[in-house]
């Protein structure tokens, strides 16, 4: 399996976020990426490939241009006002105070943001547009012939709405890789989600739609981030009712548990039949995951990767979550290999 992969990632390190009431050091950090293309070479498992630049349009067929221009010059904006440390919100438009664009950059910042844990640098836009390359570029060799292919997208994605950002995702990777096998032909794609915190970004961009299925498996919301989506009475709305799948899984779940709410997703993606899958790859529910609350172990990934090819369709994985660096590159490379083994 190929891997596409862009050092660009490193020009987004944030030096803080605000989580559970207490500025840390951030969890998303580049030694992330670094860890897993490390295994991916040590394993050999399968030539590591460049992005290549796909300019602008394909990221706003799923992204309004006011966010993207935003992500743009939102550091410049908040380095003109003197200030030199990373830029994070401080004030929402939650429900009764409106919600209206400021000029100023601090009230962007809340306009746009859904957390205050994803901070903005001088590198964030590079990377982020990296980041989207990294996919679009996995998803051409998947849409000309590849069985599968791994983008090592770093930032993530999943949390990373039509015009909003957060949960350390700025742009949506797999939601512009699913639309891009849309745009080159394919008439139904299906996104899995694997990752720890439910993937409200993409549930938010494809809800009203039908030739995307999207399916989370996913921490409880009534427990975890991002709390307000991720419920499973969330099917879908309009055109896309019944075509969005949810999961949630109570803290401490095992494999034998999560098993068997994955084999429930992967049914109804066979019953969707789509012409592409992309994986949105979180490995953040590793029992050491700093910040997750699951039990899955290193030979669980295997037994995932095993799972997903047996759904026989070209699959892209895209990189998203896990926090548990010196696991990560194990854990994501068991996945591929799993994956590689069914073949």
């Amino acid at each position: 399996m190929r891997t596409v992969f862009s050092e660009d990632h490193r020009c987004q390190d944030g030096r803080s976020e605000l989580i559970e009431g207490q500025f840390v050091p951030c969890n998303e950090m580049p030694r992330r990426a670094e860890i897993v293309i490390d295994r991916v070479r040590a394993t050999k498992l399968g030539e590591i490939l460049p992005a290549q630049d796909f300019g602008l349009d394909p990221i706003l067929r799923v992204h309004d241009k006011g966010l993207v221009t935003f992500l743009q010059n939102a550091w410049e904006e908040w380095a003109a006002t003197g200030r030199t440390f990373d830029a994070l919100p401080h004030v929402w438009p939650v429900p009764g105070l409106g919600r209206r664009l400021s000029d100023s950059i601090d009230g962007k910042l809340g306009y746009y943001a859904i957390d205050a844990g994803t901070p903005i640098m001088s590198g964030t836009w590079r990377a982020v547009q990296a980041s989207a390359n990294v996919a679009l570029t996995a998803q051409k060799l998947v849409a000309t012939g590849e069985r599968a292919t791994f983008a090592l997208c770093r930032p993530p994605g999943h949390h990373a709405g039509s015009d909003f950002y957060g949960g350390y995702c700025f742009l949506n990777n797999a939601g512009i890789a699913a639309q891009a096998f849309l745009d080159q032909g394919a008439k139904r794609v299906a996104i899995l989600d694997v990752d720890y915190h439910h993937g409200n970004g993409t549930q938010q961009m494809f809800y009203g739609r039908a030739d995307v299925l999207t399916v989370s498996l996913h921490a409880d919301p009534k427990q975890e981030f991002p709390y307000f989506l991720g419920y499973a009475d969330e099917i879908g709305a309009g055109a896309g009712e019944g075509y969005h799948v949810n999961l949630p899984l109570p803290w401490g779940t095992d494999w034998a548990s999560y098993s068997e709410a994955l084999e429930v997703g992967l049914k109804r993606i066979r019953q969707y039949g789509p012409d592409a899958l992309v994986i949105s790859l979180g490995l953040d529910t590793f029992e050491h995951d700093p910040i997750s609350r699951f039990k899955l172990k290193h030979e669980d990934y295997s037994r995932l990767g095993d799972r997903i090819a047996w759904m026989e369709l070209p699959t892209l994985f895209i990189m998203e979550g896990g926090y548990a660096v010196d696991a990560l590159g194990v854990n994501t490379v068991n996945v591929l290999a799993g994956f590689e083994q069914r073949g």
